[in-house]
């Protein structure tokens, strides 16, 4: 008897395509987007997905970013079976990826995937797309377990920071991190880490490993804790811990250092110049039931009316700390835009410390792993500024396995905290005004 036909998505008058199809032109946008016109991934997300809906939101989103951290190991697949490299920017190449993504790490079934990745091509090589990806599966040939950078990215990491934190880049992309939560109240630490069956790196955290939903855990609706990575923790806890009445949060939405230091009792301005990214502040405020004063400004125009006990500068950077998260960021962070953020970061730095008081504290941060965004910064601003000085924070105020660099100030790297899931790329420096 012959097999029933597989099930095809409605045709509306055009040739039926495989039910899932949709889905994976939703992730063909996605990756257009980050590769060709360098849109971070979550912002093209709601254009990209516009004809899917759910789950298949999810699962486009998940193609494109799981493409997104094998590409080189993706491409170099398909370049060992061509006898001529595909163009980067090809239908062919970009329908190998989408299904080599699904079957080689996703876990779809191997004609499910090509399937529904021939109808990207629109007209091009179907059979060329056909018979590469059948030769790499019958091969046997696996993804190595630990991804390949792209090449500039390495490049640059290896000669700012060396082959182990290559290395741990390149573990630590493997796969989504571990989710961490920051508690309003560091005295419950061992409460929610039970309650939620996760662990705690150092009071007021606790970190999940492939949780439900966030809105579905026990503690969201109450506000009892908000999702921020622990690297990401670590700038408004140097802060709060040496007090003050008065602080502004610079950069400050979606507002996870701003909930910390409501939370530490400080009286907080928190300055954003995006009016969406202000809407998701003032959502997390009121769920955690946390008070700050919210305002929409520019910081470079913007100035508080008198002088204030701290500042925190979370600065616009370009976020390859969060390259686990967001891999899209390897492809869209090059040294262009890394140096025109650096020149951003250097004029609101140095406004910034106008602001504080004497014997107020300043604390500099960016989730960047680019040393001109970190280093380099903290050392022209000393060299201008003499009445500011390096604070060093306490190593208990830091998770273990998170050092006190030389110079006074806290680095985390790919590597660090790799047995416990790792962290995000930061930079944090905290300096007192003499």
């Amino acid at each position: 008897m012959a097999r029933p036909a597989s099930p095809k998505a409605p045709t509306h008058g055009k040739t039926a395509e495989p039910l899932g199809t949709a889905t994976r032109r939703a992730a063909l946008r996605l990756l257009d987007a980050v590769l060709r016109r360098g849109e971070p991934l979550e912002s093209a997300l709601v254009s990209a997905t516009r004809h899917v809906y759910g789950p298949d939101r999810g699962l486009a989103h998940a193609i494109a970013a799981e493409v997104l951290r094998r590409l080189p190991d993706l491409d170099a697949l398909i370049d060992s079976v061509t006898e001529r490299p595909l163009p980067d920017d090809a239908k062919a190449r970009m329908a190998l990826r989408i299904a080599l993504v699904q079957a080689l790490v996703l876990g779809t079934p191997q004609h499910a995937a090509i399937a529904t990745a021939l109808p990207l091509v629109d007209g091009g090589p179907r059979k060329l797309v056909h018979g590469v990806f059948g030769a790499i599966m019958r091969s046997g040939v696996l993804l190595p377990e630990r991804p390949a950078l792209p090449s500039p990215v390495e490049a640059r990491w290896q000669q700012a920071w060396g082959d182990a934190m290559v290395e741990g880049a390149e573990a630590a992309i493997a796969a989504p991190p571990p989710l961490d939560l920051t508690l309003a109240d560091p005295a419950e630490t061992a409460h929610w880490a039970e309650t939620l069956g996760g662990v705690s790196l150092m009071p007021g955290h606790v970190r999940l490993i492939d949780p439900a939903p966030v809105a579905d855990l026990p503690g969201y609706a109450e506000g009892r804790w908000w999702v921020q990575d622990i690297a990401a923790s670590l700038p408004a806890r140097l802060l709060a811990a040496r007090g003050g009445a008065r602080a502004v949060d610079l950069c400050a939405a979606p507002g996870g250092k701003t909930l910390q230091l409501a939370a530490a009792g400080m009286q907080v301005a928190a300055v954003d110049v995006s009016p969406a990214r202000i809407k998701r502040l003032r959502e997390n405020l009121f769920r955690t039931r946390l008070k700050a004063e919210v305002i929409a400004g520019d910081v470079l125009l913007w100035a508080p009316e008198a002088p204030v006990d701290a500042v925190l500068i979370d600065a616009p950077c370009s976020a390859t700390g969060i390259f686990r998260r967001h891999p899209d960021v390897l492809y869209r962070a090059h040294d262009r835009v890394i140096a025109e953020m650096a020149q951003l970061q250097t004029r609101i730095f140095a406004r910034a410390a106008d602001w504080v008081k004497p014997g107020g504290h300043l604390v500099y941060a960016t989730c960047s792993l680019e040393r001109a965004e970190g280093e380099d910064q903290l050392a022209a601003f000393l060299a201008k500024r003499p009445d500011y000085a390096i604070d060093p924070p306490e190593a208990s105020s830091l998770p273990d396995g998170v050092p006190v660099a030389e110079g006074g100030y806290v680095r985390t790297l790919p590597g660090m905290l790799a047995d416990r899931g790792g962290c995000d790329g930061f930079f944090i420096a905290r300096l007192r005004r003499i």
